[in-house]
This record gives C-alpha cells, structure tokens and sequence, in this order.
C-alpha cells in the first residue's frame, strides 16, 4: 500500500547537515554559502535554515567540469 498522504511533488525540506553531507562539504562551508546567499536554501519559522535536495543538485552541477574528456 502507498503512502498518499503528502501532495504529489512534495520534496521534504532538510536541514544544513543533510545539505552539507549531500553536497560533500563542511556545515560550516554550507552556512557561510547562506551567509552570502550564495546557495539556494529558505527559512522556516524565522532562523531555521532548510533547502530542497533538487535544488542543491541543479545548483552544485553549475560547477561540475568535464575534466577535459570528449566523449
């Protein structure tokens, strides 16, 4: 049986260590990109700092290099 109790799309925010170990960087790298807004991210409730896994991924592909391989 599917759980259909969240909206169809609905991407359940997480917090700056799951972004962190997501994108293979520091906590504190990830509060710094907020910092500086710098990296996609929204706040919950006033402080509360969470981001969307898809857009951390379109995000961190803006800086993905081929490595100079032509394939």
């Amino acid at each position: 049986m599917e759980d259909n109790s969240k909206p169809f799309g609905f991407e359940p925010p997480v917090d700056v260590k799951a972004a962190a170990q997501f994108l293979g960087v520091s906590p504190s790298l990830v509060y710094a990109y907020v910092e500086r807004k710098q990296i996609p991210h929204f706040r919950m409730m006033g402080r509360t700092i969470r981001f969307r896994l898809s857009e951390l991924d379109r995000w961190r592909q803006q800086f993905h290099v081929n490595g100079g391989i032509d394939v």
